[in-house]
């Protein structure tokens, strides 16, 4: 076995990246689903090439921040404001049932209740990056459709955001009540905060020097990194952080200069965030949740588009545009990979639990990414008739 080092690690974290998103581009799925099948490959629970789990892990965190800030920069607030009554009644809707669904088949499988609960949790937020990754361009930002996908996601980012606080609360002990209601009231205030400082200082200094893009990158990263240390400092997560931090700046009209400045180093971060999830996954559990996690994604993949479907049929929507947006977002979240793992740290759930959540999320990140390669335009597919950027 050769010595474990951080470069090593890298080393075969990249190089077995690159072979095994190759794959993944000619099944027409997300790469992301190829730096996960790495992680179990190498990882501790596979081969054992790559054993320093932590170290893996401590360094993707900082993957999950840049992946925040930047889906924060995509979800314009305008948009949401614009279709806010639609948005709100069809994400609650449709949370509301999707979470009902995960949680009778957590208790019909034994799950305690509160992690009967948390499995319906999850179940109701959509992948942004499959959302936003597969989506055209001009889709994302002057379609309808991408203005209907945008109000969802960031309301289910929203209540998303909100279940991490609690956990966040239950982790700390003490006080439960006391504890999440300073968390509750931390957060507007963070808000308003960071509001200010990107109206008054942040915005004032793109403004000055947005010609030098050196500056502007070197800004974008020490906003993004602040505001998260900020909420870390005020109890709250580096993550919650991050996603303010971009949402208070995606209606600056340098927000999509910044956006694609930062990918190459989100995108660094977040190979190995998610080799690290792979790695992390104990396949020992897989015999007692391979049933009620393959259950549970076949009721994801087909339930979200039909339910999607008619509730925005019901809203008026044309009958083309209601279906794709509920095929675009007819999968669970990596909001739903950050729940689980926090639930696990603050001792809300066990492990069996939060493999079972991620191994749903998996399946139906495979196959969401083939059925959206498929049937509609992405960046990434392979027929000329439905590439567009």
């Amino acid at each position: 076995m050769v010595e474990q080092s951080i470069e090593y690690s890298i080393f075969l974290i990249f190089t077995g990246a690159a072979v095994f998103a190759t794959l993944a581009l000619y099944a027409r799925q997300a790469m992301i689903v190829a730096y996960i099948a790495l992680g179990l490959l190498l990882g501790p629970w596979g081969l054992e090439f790559v054993t320093d789990h932590e170290l893996i892990s401590g360094i993707s965190k900082i993957g999950i921040i840049f992946l925040l800030y930047l889906l924060g920069l995509d979800l314009l607030p305008q948009q949401l404001w614009q279709m806010l009554r639609e948005a709100v009644v069809v994400t609650l809707a449709s949370s509301a049932l999707f979470a009902l669904i995960g949680f009778f088949i957590g208790y019909i499988f034994g799950y305690e209740l509160l992690q009967a609960m948390l499995v319906g949790a999850v179940m109701m937020f959509s992948s942004t990056i499959i959302g936003l990754k597969l989506l055209p361009t001009t889709t994302l930002h002057h379609r309808h459709t991408g203005q209907i996908i945008i109000s969802i996601l960031l309301i289910q980012d929203l209540i998303a955001i909100v279940i991490l606080l609690l956990l966040q609360g239950y982790g700390k002990g003490g006080n439960l009540v006391v504890d999440i209601a300073l968390q509750l009231v931390y957060l507007p205030l963070l808000i308003g905060v960071v509001y200010l400082i990107e109206r008054f200082v942040l915005i004032k200094l793109i403004q000055r020097f947005d010609q030098i893009h050196e500056y502007i990158f070197l800004l974008a990263i020490a906003w993004c990194l602040g505001v998260a240390e900020l909420a870390h400092y005020v109890g709250l997560s580096h993550e919650i952080g991050a996603f303010i931090a971009g949402v208070t700046l995606a209606s600056s009209p340098i927000a999509l200069f910044i956006t694609d400045s930062l990918k190459p180093l989100r995108d660094f971060f977040l190979i190995i965030f998610f080799f690290s999830l792979g790695a992390g996954f104990n396949m020992s559990f897989i015999d007692e949740i391979f049933i009620p996690a393959t259950i549970l994604a076949v009721l994801v993949l087909v339930f979200k588009p039909l339910v999607f479907g008619w509730l925005l049929r019901g809203h008026g929507e044309k009958k083309y545009v209601s279906f794709e947006t509920g095929f675009r977002l007819g999968q669970i979240s990596e909001f739903s990979l950050l729940i689980a793992v926090l639930a696990v740290e603050s001792g809300f759930i066990d492990n069996k639990t939060s493999y079972l959540i991620q191994l749903a999320t998996l399946i139906t990140f495979v196959v969401s990414s083939y059925i959206i390669v498929m049937k509609y335009p992405t960046p990434i597919s392979t027929t000329d008739r439905l590439r567009r950027d």
